[in-house]
């Protein structure tokens, strides 16, 4: 399987000379499998740039996960090049605790006065497949939901396929339980032994005395996750849009000094737009 980030940044787009090394559009993986079966999750502002390349590879099938509703995860959707054209076939799968439907909420991006073309415009076929469940396929891979610990809910996702696995949990506080979200111990059981944990990491512990309950995770705290559940790899994830590339810099090796203190044999990131992971 590889995955590919087209947007790790959390809230709101950034730009500007001290993002250059981790990016700035909001949070879009591109997931395939070893069939080269296409999965998008998320739909935030990285998915402009993800569109356009697909569109003029000619690729016209696409799966496309969300994880919740936030704004920063959909707002890409209406410069989804793809949707414009006849030839798109999507399938859509949301998270089972949105408060309305997958199409009433992305027809919100559209709506007049905030965007000038209306939802009803687009030509693509799209189909709503409904809420994810607690396990399900897409071709080769194997997937499991897991709800997050977020104000307004949402869902995590373990994809696996020939024996690998990776483990996606965005925008989840692992010390507050939101309602409807789970405690620690079940993120922990949840990403056991997988090859790749890639997971909130917004906060500095400085910040998370005034953001606690915001549903956002002090880094150090997702570190302890994946130590705890013997990851074999750790992303740091939905970068905050104040956090600078020298700032992210000293998050990773303040981790990876941890890392090296218990003497564990475990890669620590931070998820970068346009970096390719294989798994």
């Amino acid at each position: 399987m590889k995955i590919k980030c087209w947007g790790s940044r959390g809230s709101i787009p950034v730009s500007g000379k001290e993002y250059l090394k981790y990016g700035g559009d909001t949070t879009c993986l591109e997931f395939r499998t070893n069939n080269d079966e296409l999965i998008i999750i998320d739909a935030g502002s990285g998915i402009r740039r993800l569109g356009k390349k697909l569109f003029d590879e000619g690729v016209r099938e696409y799966n496309i996960i969300f994880t919740h509703a936030h704004w920063d995860h959909i707002m890409g959707f209406p410069f989804f090049k793809p949707i414009y054209s006849k030839d798109t076939h999507i399938n859509m799968l949301g998270s089972i605790t949105a408060q309305e439907s997958i199409k009433h909420i992305l027809s919100k991006t559209m709506m007049a006065p905030n965007f000038p073309v209306k939802f009803d415009d687009i030509q693509a076929e799209i189909s709503y497949v409904g809420s994810c469940p607690d396990w399900f396929r897409i071709k080769d891979a194997s997937i499991t939901s897991i709800a997050l610990s977020h104000p307004n809910k949402g869902m995590g996702f373990k994809f696996e396929e020939n024996g690998k696995s990776f483990v996606f949990l965005t925008d989840n506080e692992l010390t507050y339980v939101h309602p409807g979200g789970l405690e620690y111990k079940n993120y922990l059981e949840f990403s056991r032994s997988v090859d790749l944990l890639i997971h909130d990491a917004e906060f500095i512990p400085e910040e998370y005395q005034y953001t606690k309950t915001w549903g956002h995770s002090i880094y150090l705290d997702a570190l302890n996750l994946a130590i705890e559940a013997g990851v074999k790899r750790f992303a740091l994830f939905h970068h905050n849009q104040e956090r600078t590339d020298e700032a992210l810099d000293r998050m990773v090796d303040d981790c990876n000094r941890l890392i090296k203190e218990k003497g564990i044999t475990m890669e620590c990131f931070a998820v970068a737009e346009d970096m390719e992971i294989e798994i």
